[in-house]
């Protein structure tokens, strides 16, 4: 199996790391074209899996990077990236390596990405997600992965339908394409959003939706089990307020 990836590396690889083979949807489909041709029967996941773990544990030494990859200003879509990744991590409960080895839950990843930063590529997405995680920018939400949510769901307040938001209680939260905006909680999700989409009781929320509009605001929800407690809520809140870097928390009225 090594060599079988060795060779499909030395044929296509082209001089670029293993992380840019998995994270490259071109590259990557023609990576896995040459495992196939060497041998190797096992899934897309799994052989991406190998190679990543390979690189890991120092096993590719007849393979050299050469190539740097470059994926141009990334200011622009790495928010994107990282609320993506976090949002697969948490609904998937998955590691972002795990994610982007599956070709189904990578494309998963991007759409959600693109929703948030519309009109780049997958791989500057991808690139963006790798680059956050290896600079321990992607560190884990551990309140969120200690407590089980019923739903989580991430889209635009635009395709949101005010009648099927859940009344149950949880935690919401507003971002911008590059923004967190807000991070509340509430026993009742649909009551909470609605008042603050007519008019929050957040002054600096209630001016940023005045003057910017609803229009590309993407909405978050971490549907929580009916007896949840305030605790739990509030718990999940303050943790979510600062590793998303929530803007108008910081002066509630």
């Amino acid at each position: 199996m090594i060599h079988a990836i060795e060779q499909a590396l030395r044929d296509c690889g082209r001089g670029y790391s293993p992380d840019r083979i998995v994270a490259d949807r071109e590259l990557n489909e023609e990576f896995i074209r040459s495992c196939r041709r060497n041998g190797l029967a096992i899934s897309v996941q799994e052989i991406n899996h190998k190679l990543l773990n390979l690189r890991k544990a120092g096993g590719l030494s007849n393979y050299r990077t050469t190539r740097r990859t470059q994926v141009g200003p990334v200011d622009d879509f790495r928010f994107a990236a990282e609320i993506s990744a976090r949002y697969m991590e948490k609904e998937y409960k998955l590691k972002l390596d795990d994610i982007l080895c599956d070709p189904d839950l990578a494309n998963e990843f991007d759409n959600h990405a693109n929703e948030i930063a519309p009109g780049f590529s997958s791989l500057q997405y991808r690139w963006a997600a790798l680059n956050l995680r290896k600079t321990r920018k992607l560190r884990p939400e551990i309140v969120s992965q200690i407590l089980d949510c019923d739903q989580i769901t991430l889209g635009p307040i635009a395709r949101t339908n005010p009648n099927e938001l859940p009344t149950a209680p949880g935690v919401y939260v507003f971002y911008t394409n590059n923004t967190t905006l807000y991070v509340g909680e509430s026993g009742n999700l649909k009551r909470r959003v609605m008042k603050h989409l007519e008019h929050s009781d957040n002054k600096h929320l209630a001016r940023w939706f005045w003057d910017q509009g609803q229009e590309n605001i993407i909405l978050e929800l971490h549907v929580l089990p009916e007896n949840s407690t305030v605790v739990q809520r509030r718990a999940l809140e303050a943790e979510l307020i600062t590793s998303r870097r929530a803007v108008f928390n910081s002066s509630r009225p």
